[in-house]
């Protein structure tokens, strides 16, 4: 038996969400990319995360969530701009480190020397990037970052436990 195959262009029933999305037969996800010389395309942020700076530079958080999280003893961050009282930002982030392993790993349970350990490997990844994308404040916890059912974290509510 063989079954048409219809092609569904948008979202099923929901008129809304399509001319939010849909312009001219494109679907606009917010997701931002770079193509690379090879035409390998890489998915840099969203949008509407975009921390853009008076100088006009822009941030893409998850770029820098990325490096964080490779550092040992890091479970996951959350990468945000602190509005500053000149209409600017400074680049901060809540690290959640392993509380679990911590002894081991940091060689203390101590929060405020582990907050000191992180500091000086986030130094280190700040040296890696230009001076305008530099992490200039930290928070650690232990506890876990606010997420959706599909482990996305919520950053408008994180936003609201930092600011």
């Amino acid at each position: 038996m063989q079954k048409d195959l219809q092609l569904c262009f948008g979202y099923y029933n929901n008129e809304e969400a399509n001319k939010e999305t849909l312009e001219d037969g494109w679907l606009h996800t917010g997701d931002l990319a770079k193509i690379d010389k090879d035409g390998f395309i890489f998915i840099s942020g969203r949008k509407k995360f975009v921390i853009v700076l008076k100088n006009g530079k822009n941030i893409y958080p998850e770029e820098l969530e990325i490096l964080i999280n490779k550092i040992e003893g890091v479970k996951e961050s959350f990468v945000y701009g602190r509005p500053e009282d000149d209409g600017d930002y400074k680049i901060a982030a809540k690290i959640v480190y392993d509380n679990e392993n911590a002894e081991e790993i940091f060689g203390t349970i101590d929060e405020e020397k582990i907050k000191e350990k992180i500091w000086q490997e986030i130094k280190k990844v700040n040296k890696q990037m230009p001076a305008y994308k530099y992490i200039r404040e930290i928070i650690v916890t232990d506890k876990e970052l606010i997420k959706t059912t599909t482990q996305k974290v919520k950053r408008a509510e994180e936003i609201k436990t930092v600011l």
